[in-house]
């Protein structure tokens, strides 16, 4: 399986994301798990959200649409083709969800109604974002059961989520997302908790439905190995924050922020001659915690007084590179020396 192309656009409006920001407050005070971000996806693109769990990645994909409940608070901009998300009414942000910007949750088995069979749950969308009639929105769960995959869909149409297995209940999932032809597909670790195989299968079907579809695509994933297969570009969050951004290429051939080195050091490669992976020393920091310096600072091995003391901003160094760190340059001679 091959990665896409990044020439492979398709025509309409992208995502713009400024200054995302996610607070909940706490016991110890209000902590930000989406820190000012700043995100852009263009149309047909597949961008890749990675980092370590409590990164940030999962929330940052539920505040794009509002999806935070309280105690949680989402400020800043979100431009979904030309509109303000952030500005909407909840009326008119409920027609925007599902029908243009769908989601495909992390875990299959709770988000699915376990009382209810696929096919209501397929209809459901239906029914909110189309004129569609009780038999044309049948027609239209069997077609889309069918385009993700599922054998004998007819039958199953009326079965229920825990008659099928865990690949199938992601299909389902990803059948309900695309039930109103999205043009932006919220993606949350699809690939979770299934077998390679299973993986596999999934990953080529989001390819070949960007394709069909002209969807942009953002994926949430802790598996290097599936940016590689599928992701444009990617962009690595650390403690809620963006570090590092860029074409999968540039990133994977020379990586600038020493948090992104350390993660595709630990990824196993055919044909290395060292045999132990590498790992990033310390664990993530508590998000009331964080200093104001470089929230990566305590498990770096490049930190110095400055980094303790200033947070590094996210800058361009060059055409579509970004980087958070005062010393980004040797990190990445390090990593070609390597």
């Amino acid at each position: 399986m091959t990665a896409p192309s990044p020439d492979r656009k398709t025509a309409g409006g992208g995502l713009k994301v400024r200054g995302l920001t996610t607070t909940f407050a706490t016991p110890r005070g209000p902590a930000a798990v989406v820190d000012g971000i700043n995100l852009d996806v263009a149309p047909g693109e597949i961008v890749g959200l990675v980092g370590e769990s409590g990164s940030g990645k999962s929330i940052t994909l539920r505040s794009i649409v509002r999806l935070v409940r309280e105690p949680g608070k989402v400020s800043g901009q979100v431009e979904w083709q030309g509109r303000d998300l952030m500005a909407m009414s909840e009326a008119d942000l409920r027609k925007v969800r599902g029908a243009e910007i769908a989601m495909i949750f992390q875990e299959p088995m709770t988000a699915l109604n376990p009382v209810l069979p696929v096919r209501l749950q397929i209809e459901e969308n239906l029914s909110a974002h189309s004129t569609l009639d009780h038999r044309a929105r049948r027609q239209r769960a069997l077609e889309l059961m069918n385009i993700v995959g599922i054998p004998a869909a007819e039958r199953r149409l009326d079965e229920y989520p825990h008659q099928f297995s865990g690949g199938m209940r992601q299909r389902v999932m990803i059948a309900i997302a695309l039930a109103s032809s999205p043009k932006l597909l919220l993606a949350d670790e699809p690939t979770t908790a299934l077998d390679v195989t299973i993986q596999d299968q999934i990953l080529k079907l989001i390819l070949d439905l960007r394709d069909r579809f002209g969807m942009s695509v953002v994926f949430v994933t802790h598996d290097l190995g599936v940016v590689a297969a599928t992701c444009d570009r990617m962009v690595v969050m650390y403690a809620g924050r963006i570090v590092e951004t860029g074409t999968v290429a540039r990133v994977f051939a020379e990586p600038h922020h020493p948090y992104t080195r350390g993660l595709l050091g630990s990824v196993p490669r055919i044909g290395a001659e060292r045999s132990m992976l590498l790992s990033i020393e310390g664990t993530p920091p508590g998000l009331t915690d964080l200093s104001d310096g470089c929230a990566f600072h305590p498990r770096c091995s490049f930190a110095t007084d400055r980094c303790r003391a200033e947070r590094p901003p996210l800058e361009s160094f060059a055409a579509g590179r970004e980087v958070a760190c005062f010393h980004h340059r040797t990190v990445a001679a390090m990593a070609e020396a390597a």
